[in-house]
């Protein structure tokens, strides 16, 4: 039967959608002042560590969180299976939140570790989930990718506002807290609709019946499913570094939040953490206009590399702005820029998002060979632990050289990589073969 139960959606989708709002909360709420707790003197309540050093932790930890995930996606391949996998890595993350709350160092370093093995087990399988609630060639998938990215998105909302303020206005450890407690909610939830997802898990549980094919070679795979790997490895290059500069949002561009853009808007005064508040909103904002766009094109919507092109030009375009407000910010001791600055370079990044991230999930669920698609979906994830890697060693820059320099290298890099994979769409569109 087809299922339209939630806004044209599968049921399931709900479920997961909240789910993966609870966790983007947990983790966008600690990510927004983690590099300000770090870097903090000990006398605020911070570690007091100097600036290369948290970058490097920051980056280390970040990248490690969305690497663990191609492990995760093995072990939920051959073992535990999706569902069980989104619920044990939930439990793991609420306790990392739960032990980052205690001020001793060594909880600062467990906590870290529970969270980064805690998504490796989430967040790819709950992405799987998402793409099994629809059947093959259903024309609903990247809509319901879109959907399902407002609520990543809804949650890294609400973190940096809820999760931001206490840290920053109230006490550091009470801001972790409030993080354990938004994944604990999330797993209540998933818990509860779990029969949504029924017939999501009985699909899953069908697909490694289905290992072998006309025309398969020794490795197992046919030579349509290596062009399409190849298109996923094309993907995984250029979501890297459009990672490596759309993550610096909690390095280096918290840095400069924190340390030169005036926190005050409209006569507002504001906590630093609530700049990360910006994309979020957007995407809340223009994820459904997305989804609507997508089928309103019908046969003129751009392919998934022309998609991916237009991602990166957007992030580029957001570092050149931030290029002139490097050299105000440098320029005069003392002086803080507007807030305009990061909240227009946040919200053209967000446009590049849009077109990469949501397309990026579903496209995998379609390439991927169905006997490995978890393994699949942790090597998209390792695009973001690589880009988040770089996006550490940026912020190692901060105090070291000019702004403007940093900005700029970094937005050139993005126009001539959007440059090459526009004239890369057409081979890459062969490779996928008749996948959409």
């Amino acid at each position: 039967m087809d299922d339209r139960s939630f806004f044209g959606h599968p049921r399931g989708l709900s479920t997961l959608f909240f789910t993966e709002m609870w966790e983007r909360f947990s983790y966008y709420g600690m990510r927004a002042f983690l590099i300000l707790y770090m870097t903090a003197p000990a006398a605020a309540g911070g570690l007091g560590f100097a600036d290369t050093d948290a970058a490097s932790i920051y980056g280390t930890y970040t990248g490690s969180v969305w690497g663990a995930a191609i492990l995760g996606g093995l072990v939920a391949d051959r073992w535990l299976g999706q569902y069980r996998s989104v619920l044990i890595g939930g439990s793991v993350i609420a306790l990392g939140h739960f032990s980052l709350a205690f001020k001793a160092l060594p909880f600062f370093y467990l906590g870290l570790s529970l969270i980064v093995v805690g998504t490796g087990l989430l967040k790819p399988n709950v992405s799987i989930l998402v793409g099994s609630l629809y059947e093959q060639g259903d024309a609903r998938r990247d809509s319901g990718f879109s959907m399902f990215y407002m609520g990543i998105n809804l949650g890294a909302f609400l973190g940096p506002l809820v999760a931001g303020y206490l840290a920053q206005r109230v006490d550091w450890h009470a801001g972790f807290a409030c993080a354990g407690v938004g994944m604990t909610l999330g797993l209540i939830q998933y818990v509860i609709g779990r029969r949504r997802l029924q017939p999501g898990i009985e699909r899953l549980a069908e697909r490694p019946q289905a290992t072998s094919a006309a025309g398969a070679t020794s490795a197992g795979f046919t030579t349509a499913e290596w062009k399409q790997l190849g298109a996923i490895v094309i993907f995984f290059l250029v979501a890297t570094l459009f990672w490596g500069a759309y993550e610096q949002a909690g390095s280096t561009l918290t840095l400069f939040a924190d340390r030169y853009t005036r926190l005050e808007l409209f006569g507002f005064s504001f906590p630093s953490s609530w700049f990360q508040t910006v994309q979020p909103t957007l995407v809340i904002l223009l994820a459904p206009v997305f989804a609507w766009l997508w089928l309103r094109l019908g046969s003129r919507e751009p392919s998934v590399p022309a998609k991916f092109a237009i991602g990166v030009l957007f992030m580029g375009l957001a570092f050149l702005v931030l290029v002139p407000a490097g050299t105000m910010a440098q320029g005069a001791a003392g002086v803080r820029v507007s807030p305009w600055w990061l909240i227009v370079s946040y919200s053209i990044s967000e446009l590049g998002e849009l077109c990469l991230s949501p397309v990026g999930l579903s496209v995998v669920t379609k390439l991927a060979p169905v006997r490995i698609v978890g393994l699949m979906m942790g090597v998209w994830f390792l695009s973001n632990s690589f880009g988040n890697k770089l996006a550490g060693s940026a912020a190692g820059f901060f105090s070291s050289m000019p702004l403007r320099s940093l900005f700029g290298d970094v937005a050139a890099i993005l126009l001539v990589a959007s440059v090459v994979v526009f004239l890369l769409v057409k081979p890459v569109r062969r490779l996928m073969g008749e996948v959409n």
